[in-house]
């Protein structure tokens, strides 16, 4: 490694987004990866990173067990775990580029109707349903599966529930948690993963535990409407950086 220095830096950073994404933040997730990216390849920084997201994922999982929607999950997680099937199944015969134009476009389109609704002076809210949970369900597992991105997915399904702030948080932590841990049987398979360096993951964990906590704290103080206004904004940088990915490669 010719700059620890600067991996380290790197690495730290990145777990603590990690944790703090957990912790409630979905709109820091965004930074993990391409954190990485500056001092390895993405692909090993997304390998590095998975034991870390697996071990705050158990921590999100206590943090959140009193706060989270029962309906949503009974919906998602089977939906979900058809789409992480699908992708397991039709891994190389897809085109993962054409996936995150789709979604970004999709997550943008969500957005203008938004605002548009805003404008004409709100919508009342959606409440879960089983044909819409389980659509988007299965397409944030597959897009999760196929190209690391099943948050807008959730996102476009949840948002007009108008959830409060604690519940949607916990209700993403807890889902995408068990996303991960059904992952990681598929991606292994495929030789799509690996462990990274065990020894820099017991120095990152506790990093990105603390970082559950700080995320979890500061999604409690945060008044109501601006976390919603963040977690559109995450949503809008994601679809927009989903788009330039899958026009850059494509």
């Amino acid at each position: 490694m010719t700059h620890p220095e600067l991996f380290w830096f790197a690495a730290v950073a990145a777990a603590l987004f990690v944790g703090a994404a957990k912790g409630g933040l979905p709109m820091i997730a965004l930074l993990s990866v391409p954190n990485m990216s500056l001092v390895m390849s993405p692909l090993q920084g997304a390998a590095l990173l998975l034991p870390v997201y697996l071990i705050s994922d158990a921590y999100g999982i206590w943090i959140y067990r009193h706060a989270f929607s029962r309906r949503n999950l009974a919906i998602l997680a089977p939906a979900t775990t058809i789409g992480v099937v699908a992708g397991y199944l039709f891994v190389g015969r897809i085109d993962e580029n054409a996936v995150r134009i789709v979604i970004g476009a999709v997550g943008l389109t969500f957005l203008a109707m938004q605002m548009v609704s805003r404008l004409q002076g709100g919508a009342a809210a959606r409440p879960a349903d089983i044909p819409r949970g389980l659509f988007w369900g299965a397409v944030s597992g597959f897009t999760s599966f196929v190209s690391h991105a099943g948050g807008p997915a959730f996102q476009l399904y949840t948002l007009p529930q108008q959830l409060p702030k604690m519940t949607f948080a916990g209700t993403a932590t807890i889902l995408f948690a068990y996303v991960n841990l059904i992952k990681v049987p598929p991606y292994l398979a495929l030789g799509l993963i690996g462990w990274g360096d065990m020894g820099s993951v017991l120095i990152l964990s506790p990093v990105a535990i603390f970082g559950a906590w700080a995320g979890y704290r500061i999604t409690r103080v945060i008044p109501e409407r601006l976390f919603f206004i963040l977690v559109e904004i995450a949503l809008l940088l994601i679809s927009l950086n989903l788009i330039w990915a899958g026009l850059r490669a494509g």
